[in-house]
């Protein structure tokens, strides 16, 4: 090795030190800040703590208060202790809600995670390597398209596909001969959940593929090719290498993905209103209809409220089972 190329290593791997003067002006700077030191950029997160007060804080408590009182929107309430909370635990249309809950999660978290990781593995390990990153983008961009549509139009447009009397999908049975299977998909107790499922799962695939394809990026391409030399096939390289390395990301999906499916409104609404029966109702479209058809403004509160409790506790065994699992690669 030449000394000019062992000046050029040593310069390259040597960091430089900051000037004088910059160090200087910088503190300058500092001082000028409201509050001076670290103390001024608390005032920086008043607006951020005032908006979060206003707008989460403040109707929690006001929830939380409500389910334990006896109100109907019109009166004052009135203290009723734990009648609400009682009431709810012998409810039998609260459970089944919960029920419906549980199938949603399956159509919103189980089938799309595994969906979105096989499909950007394959958008980005093949699809990428052979027709460039351009043709992977563009489908990557359509499997999101359902999560950017307004839910009035995603409705109208489901709604158009699922009638029973010359709707899309009833046409095409049919058509191809298979006119015996023919239903009302949103109209019976047998097929609306099912049907509602499987919009969900359309509407949430994207969400998990940008996440997954985004985590891929800092995926080291040598450890495919090593992989790949010695003999592994690409489901091997899929589970050993960009399952392990992507977990965090894994873990972030399934948790947003379940709060989102425990929460989920605008669909139910859109298409079935709970309908029929009680065979697609979820807790968040039964504590809307106490709150607003029923006037059952306490009772409402405290659905949302058990609902709150039961997403605070997933939330917090999922983010220990994420610490749990990083403690034990670490240890490794």
């Amino acid at each position: 090795m030449t000394e000019a190329l062992k000046e050029r290593v040593g310069r390259r791997t040597t960091p430089a030190r900051p000037a004088r003067r910059g160090r200087s002006t910088s503190v300058a700077d500092e001082s000028l800040l409201p509050g001076a030191g670290r103390r001024g950029f608390w005032l920086y997160l008043i607006p951020g703590f005032v908006l979060f007060t206003v707008i989460i804080l403040v109707p929690l408590i006001w929830n939380i208060y409500l389910s334990f009182t006896d109100y109907r929107g019109i009166r004052p309430p009135t203290w009723a202790g734990l009648d609400n909370w009682r009431e709810l635990m012998s409810d039998d249309r609260f459970w089944t809600s919960f029920v419906n809950s549980v199938f949603l999660i399956i159509a919103m978290v189980v089938v799309p995670t595994v969906l979105g990781l096989l499909l950007a593995a394959v958008l980005f390990d093949l699809v990428g390597r052979k027709f460039g990153g351009r043709l992977a983008s563009f489908l990557r961009a359509t499997y999101y398209l359902p999560q950017i549509l307004p839910v009035a139009i995603a409705a109208i447009v489901i709604g158009w596909i699922l009638r029973p009397e010359n709707g899309a999908l009833n046409t095409v049975l049919e058509a191809v001969g298979l006119g015996e299977l023919q239903r009302n998909w949103l109209g019976s107790p047998d097929t609306a959940l099912l049907s509602i499922m499987v919009v969900m799962v359309w509407v949430q695939l994207g969400y998990p593929v940008v996440i997954f394809m985004a985590a891929l990026q800092r995926v080291d391409p040598e450890l495919y090719e090593a992989a790949e030399l010695d003999g592994a096939n690409w489901f091997q390289r899929f589970s050993a290498i960009t399952v392990s390395i992507i977990r965090p990301e894994i873990f972030v999906v399934v948790l947003t993905c379940t709060i989102a499916a425990l929460k989920v409104f605008g669909p139910i609404y859109a298409l079935t209103r709970g309908g029929p029966g009680d065979s697609t109702i979820v807790p968040s479209y039964y504590a809307y209809s106490e709150f607003f058809q029923s006037q059952q403004v306490g009772y409402g509160a405290t659905i949302a409220t058990a609902l709150t409790l039961v997403i605070v506790v997933i939330t917090i065994f999922f983010i220990k089972a994420q610490n749990r699992v990083e403690r034990q690669e670490r240890e490794r």
